[in-house]
């Protein structure tokens, strides 16, 4: 793998370690029920599954079998099983092996082919343009530039392909818990936060996250309030991911289309 900066090194570094200590995010979903899955997807059942809350939106599921998928920055054997039980032709670009190992025990374990490729979300040259009906993305607050991501997705995807991908919120990114409540630690102009694991996080901006979209032939489609149901689960530390997810907030997805 070509490693272009920095960053690429230390958070391909940091999900390597996070693969070995058994991060939640890291684990196969090996326990999915394939004709539940199906029935979410095609919307005969209105209970979200185990799981399946985190595939958003979730039309984007109910025309998949037989198209060309991508989950780009989303390895671990988790969106991409939900994918290939549906049908879909399943194509998986992580910046970190011990994650890509995570889809294909998925894909041995139901039995669905699966196509892995150690890459920076940033560089999908092994990928043919206008490859893909759907891209399926994640993680962009680890790479500097958004556009560097949206030129190379705007070039895969197919014509009226869809384009999905969350963010956070960027006036409550660089937060930190005192002991009371959550307090901004940073000016909002500060773009970088070298966290004490060792990854390296980067503040997007609203114009760049949604005109960035536009500026590579895409157009937006829907944009989805991710916080707005999380719940305060009861066992949640102050200062957890969970904790603060659900008093701060600021979670969305956005859904974009290629011009056909």
């Amino acid at each position: 793998m070509e490693y272009l900066d920095e960053a690429a090194r230390a958070n391909e570094a940091l999900w390597e370690r996070e693969v070995a200590a058994g991060c939640g995010y890291t684990i196969p979903w090996l326990d999915l029920d394939p004709t539940e899955v199906r029935a979410y997807a095609y919307g005969a059942i209105a209970t979200t599954p185990r799981h399946l809350g985190d595939i958003t939106p979730r039309h984007l599921l109910a025309d998949v079998s037989g198209r060309n998928v991508l989950c780009l920055a989303t390895g671990g054997g988790q969106q991409s099983a939900v994918f290939g039980l549906l049908g879909a032709r399943v194509t998986v670009v992580d910046l970190a092996r011990g994650q890509l190992e995570g889809d294909y025990r998925a894909a041995a374990h139901y039995g669905y082919p699966v196509t892995t490729i150690h890459a920076d979300m940033r560089n999908l040259s092994a990928l043919a343009p206008n490859a893909f009906d759907l891209v399926y993305g994640t993680a962009v607050c680890y790479v500097p530039s958004v556009a560097d991501v949206y030129r190379e997705v705007g070039r895969v995807l197919a014509p009226g392909g869809f384009y999905r991908c969350d963010w956070g919120q960027p006036a409550v990114d660089m937060l930190v818990w005192d002991g009371a409540g959550y307090r901004i630690a940073a000016p909002y102009r500060q773009r970088v936060h070298r966290r004490g694991d060792g990854g390296i996080e980067y503040r997007h901006y609203m114009d760049d996250i949604l005109s960035g979209l536009i500026e590579v032939g895409l157009s937006i489609r829907e944009v989805l309030d991710l916080s707005r149901n999380v719940a305060l689960a009861s066992n949640a530390e102050p200062g957890s991911w969970e904790h603060e997810s659900a008093y701060v907030g600021g979670r969305f997805v956005v859904v974009a289309q290629k011009e056909r």
